[in-house]
């Protein structure tokens, strides 16, 4: 218990000390570049302290379940000799981690919005949802695949570079035939997947993988899953957009 508590402080205060020059950034703007009455502040105080509060609680829950979970179920499906299972819960993991990623969600939404004010889509909620829903249905299903394709090059020993230099040349080549309005949107989607739920998990699962394979070094062969997950989102909604 007293570890814990140890550890839960330690996080607190990282979560403090990382959160701070965000806080003194916007607070100095709001006040000296913006004019805004300082009574504005208590209100970014308080969101603040929520925010370090949540945090504190992720990084904690992270480090006390999530990562040896990871690595504990990459061991077993390892010793286990199963590739069909392990890759399964490499498509899960990656599925299920995205489509809760809090990062998603609000750029899927914000999407929504701005699509529905350009004309592209319905100005109706259902519209909105729908085209909202299948952004993320759509970048979850990515990272489901992208981890699938991680976990066999991990197995069978890929060169990551090459595959990489591939799916970035693929992605420009959709990008060239895509409409202009998915475009931006299929690129942010990159980068808004490797995020607060889904890295940690997936490096987790590389790591553990590749440290229950003989011959397999974690530091060369575990990391690189967070790659693919940046690179077939972009894919994956340039198509999307083609096609709806």
């Amino acid at each position: 218990m007293k570890e814990a508590l140890i550890a839960l402080t330690r996080d607190a205060l990282g979560s403090v000390r990382d959160l701070l020059p965000i806080v003194v950034v916007v607070s100095v703007f709001q006040v000296l570049v913006f004019r805004e009455p300082a009574s504005g502040l208590w209100s970014m105080a308080a969101g603040a302290l929520l925010v370090v509060a949540g945090l504190t609680f992720f990084i904690f829950g992270l480090r006390l379940a999530l990562f040896p979970v990871g690595e504990g179920l990459a061991h077993a499906l390892a010793r286990k000799g199963s590739v069909f299972w392990l890759v399964v819960f490499a498509f899960l993991l990656g599925f299920g981690t995205t489509i809760a990623e809090p990062a998603l969600i609000a750029i899927a939404s914000k999407a929504a919005e701005v699509a529905a004010g350009a004309g592209v889509i319905g100005s109706s909620d259902e519209a909105k949802g729908s085209y909202a829903l299948g952004l993320r249905l759509t970048v979850a299903l990515a990272v489901g695949v992208a981890l699938v394709i991680g976990v066999m090059r991990i197995l069978g020993n890929w060169s990551l570079p090459i595959m990489i230099i591939a799916g970035y040349f693929l992605v420009i080549l959709v990008t060239t035939i895509a409409p202009q309005e998915i475009i931006a949107i299929a690129y942010d989607s990159g980068g808004v997947t490797t995020s607060t739920v889904t890295v940690p998990l997936v490096a987790a699962l590389g790591i553990g993988l590749a440290s229950s394979l003989k011959g397999r070094n974690p530091m060369t062969d575990g990391f690189g899953l967070i790659a693919f997950a940046s690179l077939t989102p972009i894919l994956f909604v340039l198509v999307y957009g083609i096609v709806v």
